[in-house]
């Protein structure tokens, strides 16, 4: 699926892919086309199996899940949802998830997808940018009940009946719908009734309303980190979502009815697009786990027959220690990388090659440079990849934005099909370049080849365990930590993560401070990804500060490196 051009001129570090229109694959390039086609090919096949919050197994197959992303829809439609408009989604990995996700996109909305790792901290935020008119949320996901944290955010919505809801702290915001509620709470309504609100909607009218939807249209809004601190509202449209959906399956090698296990996040780009999206496309079962439990994982990909672990690093040695890890039968497992430590179980016999050499954010949603799986591993090298069909990939130097001779270092900048629409609130002339191209502000290299050797962040986010952090929201956080004078942030090469989160700390004279005190400060505004795993603490010669506090952040993270592993 991955084509190139290579380099023509070495005086500039330009690398081409393939033009769209030769890749191969493509369907539908809208969400509600997307399950539309794939229901079409696969209908009574499974799509999905999950286990109930009472603990029934549940399986949905392609016929249930656009059923369900109908009814959905038609609920959305009978509340007056305009095309465009947004619905909040706020849930762990379930079928009712994807069911909204689709069912807003045949209703002509735009699904905004919240993390349920949110604090109420960063909820309000949320809630705020993505001026969602509908939330439709799961109640409790482990200890946060997030009906509760609503209600605490914004009491009106404990004291409005249904369909009443005036909120002068999120003004669009007017209706709730929750999963797992035994009653409705002041202006939430429970999930069957507000589906039941949609029965007299004629399937006609959503088919109507789904026609209207083009490939250029708003599709979804995502949420990354960025070097503000707090996160951004990244909207993509319909043809960049499903562009990546199509082509993420071929791209991960996967076989026609692959049985795709995960517990990450569907709010997160990545994730949506090579696990559901390249699962459904192939006609494969998503296996879903809504938090990750790695005994219960095992016990899920054993039972259910999967052939696919789809996982960050850093939960492959948690799975690993589980103590049903070597005994479990794995052996339809074939979707793990053969230099993998998974690798190792007694039952599991793999020859296929994970596509690791792959670079990409969210703001194209997900990859925009790639091999294949199976590319051997001479043939990718250290690099990141070839620019994948559509793409346009240069180098510039940071400050001037020149593109900068074949082999040189500097700042990646990319355009292509799944770039986004652009970051909410944020005009798009101030994101974009001249050209057109979006500004990573990652560093690195292409060779003449035109493969990319991406060499880190030169805005300084940390990227830990598959997710990005950053900093300057953690540091936010910690400077209001009693007994902290200066904190700084860095993220510190780690096997496992990535980088791990280490917060490096100057506390006041005589503070009482130590590690675990501000890892809990930091819990109750921080999703715990965001928490730091450590916590150092410097006296200011030892950091030797800047005249604004500041300490250079290279130098910093050697120094914190240096201190955690002597």
């Amino acid at each position: 699926m991955v084509g190139h051009r290579f380099v023509e001129d070495m005086s500039r570090s330009i690398a081409r892919g393939i033009p769209l229109a030769e890749e191969a694959g493509l369907g539908e390039l809208t969400l509600g086309g997307f399950i539309r086609q794939v229901t079409e090919r696969h209908g009574p096949r499974e799509a999905l199996v999950q286990t109930r919050p009472d603990g029934m197994v549940e399986r949905w197959s392609y016929d249930e899940l656009w059923s369900q992303s109908v009814a959905v829809a038609k609920a959305l439609t009978a509340r007056g949802i305009g095309k465009g408009e947004r619905v909040g989604i706020l849930m762990t990995n379930r079928g009712e998830m994807l069911a909204a996700i689709f069912g807003t996109a045949l209703a002509g909305g735009t699904a905004a997808v919240l993390s349920t790792f949110s604090t109420p901290h960063e909820m309000k935020h949320l809630l705020g940018l993505s001026a969602c008119s509908i939330l439709l949320f799961e109640r409790q996901v482990l200890k946060k009940d997030f009906a509760a944290m609503l209600v605490d955010l914004e009491p009106a919505i404990g004291s409005t009946s249904p369909r009443a809801l005036i909120s002068v702290k999120f003004p669009f915001l007017r209706e709730l719908a929750m999963l797992d509620g035994d009653a409705p709470l002041g202006a939430i309504e429970i999930w069957d009734g507000f589906l039941a609100s949609g029965d007299a909607i004629a399937a006609d009218l959503v088919a109507a309303r789904a026609t209207t939807v083009t490939p250029s249209d708003p599709g979804v809004l995502f949420f990354s980190s960025g070097s503000t601190g707090k996160p951004k509202g990244i909207l993509s449209a319909h043809r960049g979502v499903t562009l990546q959906m199509w082509r993420m399956g071929d791209q991960q090698g996967l076989d026609e009815g692959v049985r795709t296990w995960t517990a990450n996040g569907f709010f997160w780009s990545g994730n949506f697009a090579m696990a559901v999206g390249a699962t459904l496309a192939k006609g494969g079962s998503l296996i879903l786990q809504r938090v990750f439990q790695p005994a219960e994982a095992v016990d899920l990909m054993a039972r259910e027959r999967a052939s696919f672990l789809f996982a960050w690093p850093h939960q492959w040695a948690q799975l690993m220690d589980a103590p049903n890890w070597q005994t479990a039968d794995l052996s339809a497992m074939r979707h793990v990388d053969i230099d993998s430590p998974l690798a190792k179980q007694p039952t599991i016999a793999t020859n296929w090659i994970e596509p690791r050499h792959c670079y990409g954010n969210t703001e194209t949603f997900t990859l925009s440079t790639a091999f294949p799986a199976n590319t051997p591993r001479e043939s990718g090298g250290a690099s990141h990849g070839l620019p994948l069909p559509g793409n346009l990939l240069k180098i510039v130097d940071p400050l001037t934005g020149a593109v900068v001779p074949v082999g040189e270092r500097g700042e990646v900048a990319i355009k292509g099909p799944t770039l986004m629409m652009g970051y909410v609130g944020t005009p798009l002339d101030d994101t974009l370049d001249d050209e057109g191209y979006f500004r990573t502000g990652d560093g690195g290299y292409i060779d003449a080849q035109g493969r990319l050797f991406w060499e880190g962040r030169l805005n300084d986010i940390i990227k830990t365990g598959g997710a990005n952090v950053s900093p300057i929201e953690i540091d936010d956080i910690l400077r209001d930590c009693p007994g902290v004078k200066v904190s700084q942030t860095v993220g510190v090469p780690d096997e496992l993560l990535g980088e791990l989160v280490v917060a490096c700390i100057v506390p006041h004279h005589g503070a009482a401070l130590d590690e675990a005190a501000v890892q809990a400060f930091a819990r109750h505004a921080l999703a715990s990804y965001k928490v730091p795993r450590r916590v150092l603490f410097f006296t200011e010669d030892a950091l030797r500060m800047t005249g604004s506090a500041k300490i250079k952040t290279a130098d910093l993270r050697t120094l914190a490196a240096r201190t955690l592993n002597p």
